[in-house]
């Protein structure tokens, strides 16, 4: 398995618009964060998870063009979906279904609803709609993807167990009952917004208890606010099976 980090950035990406701070002007390209995207290739199939709205800058410097075999949506925030209208390209290789729970899937049929008439305008993307559940498996192309309930603040959202991979954002707690399907994770990916705490979202700090806990082989922290710190800053004081994930990142499982 190749998951590669499209996007390690919080909903502002890193810099962030006006800002002059160290971490928003550091010539060190880890410090330039879209939003947060990653497309994870298991045995030749290729899932997309989240697809917000630098998804087209991410796609040109991706530089595969290829089929997309599924779309795993984690919740209906913009940062999330506001690139949905960009696969537009991809449907060259047939329809592309976007998986995710019902709220999500009714905010995509309200923010795109020219994508759901009957008489579809010429070059819309086309695409097809599969409402999830929490710890129903679903398959794409005979690839195994678990969805997990994780809490965004009050917000109910989904992570996703893919093998030996689980990849959560914009978490902020874990329901007790979730942590089974995180055992033997040899890569986890998740959250860690900033070093303050955050009412919706992983802090640093809270990211690193969670690693501890899951201690899997090696874990990737996303989602990132410039308000992390330099990432060469970041990295000196993090364990060593833990680190900052940045755009173009490639992980092998």
């Amino acid at each position: 398995m190749k998951i590669t980090i499209l996007g390690s950035g919080t909903s502002t990406g890193v810099p962030q618009i006006g800002c002059q701070c160290k971490v928003c002007t550091s010539a060190d390209p880890r410090d330039r964060r879209l939003r947060a995207s990653a497309m994870v290739e298991v045995d030749g199939v290729r899932i997309l998870i989240d697809c917000g709205p630098d998804f087209r800058e991410q796609m040109i410097r991706y530089d595969d063009f290829r089929p997309i075999d599924g779309v795993l949506l984690t919740h209906e925030h913009y940062d999330h979906v506001g690139g949905v209208d960009d696969l537009r390209p991809y449907c060259a290789f047939g329809d592309i279904t976007l998986h995710g729970d019902s709220l999500t899937l009714n905010d995509i049929r309200t923010r795109m609803p020219y994508c759901f008439r009957e008489n579809l305008y010429p070059g819309v993307p086309r695409i097809n709609l599969n409402e999830i559940i929490p710890h129903v498996p679903i398959y794409i192309k005979g690839i195994e993807v678990i969805p997990l309930q994780v809490m965004h603040g009050r917000l109910p959202i989904l992570g996703y167990r893919i093998g030996r991979l689980a990849y959560i954002t914009d978490l902020k707690t874990l329901p007790e009952e979730e942590w089974k399907y995180l055992q033997n994770v040899d890569c986890l990916i998740v959250n860690a917004l900033r070093i303050q705490p955050h009412d919706t979202h992983q802090s640093l700090d809270d990211a690193l208890q969670m690693a501890a806990r899951v201690e899997a082989k090696q874990t990737w922290f996303v989602h990132m606010s410039h308000q992390i710190g330099l990432h060469a800053e970041v990295e000196k004081v993090l364990p060593p099976t833990i680190h900052l994930a940045y755009d173009g990142l490639q992980i092998q499982v």
